[in-house]
């Protein structure tokens, strides 16, 4: 990102880097970055700018709000790279039988076996 020379700010945070500048600035960085991991780079706009009272921990204190859901979405971002990868191969998913609605009688069946096995 830096070997562009272009005028961002980056910020290299625990879960990637946030990249403020002109929008075409940013975009081509994107483009860069992509081209060297095309499945692993996944990028995210961001909300407020830099310092908004609205959502700084500087003034609000303790975890900023979305913290967890980065945290989450983080975790599962190998699994979408792979998916990715898989797909662009030729990959195809499983394809799942689609099965109809539960019968009325069906689902009596069902209640009436779990409440025998709850009575032993």
């Amino acid at each position: 990102m830096y070997s562009l020379k272009k005028d961002l700010i980056v910020k290299e945070t625990c879960f990637g880097a946030e990249v403020s500048g002109k929008k075409g600035d940013v975009e081509q960085v994107v483009r860069e970055v992509r081209s060297l991991d095309p499945y692993g780079i996944f990028v995210k706009e961001r909300g407020f700018l830099p310092g908004d009272p609205r959502r700084c921990r500087a003034t609000r204190g303790g975890a900023r709000p979305g913290f967890h859901q980065i945290e989450l979405e983080a975790e599962r971002l190998p699994l979408i790279a792979k998916a990715l990868s898989e797909y662009d191969m030729g990959a195809l998913g499983v394809r799942r039988e689609e099965v109809g609605a539960l019968g009325v009688g069906r689902f009596k069946e069902i209640i009436e076996d779990t409440l025998k096995d709850m009575k032993m």
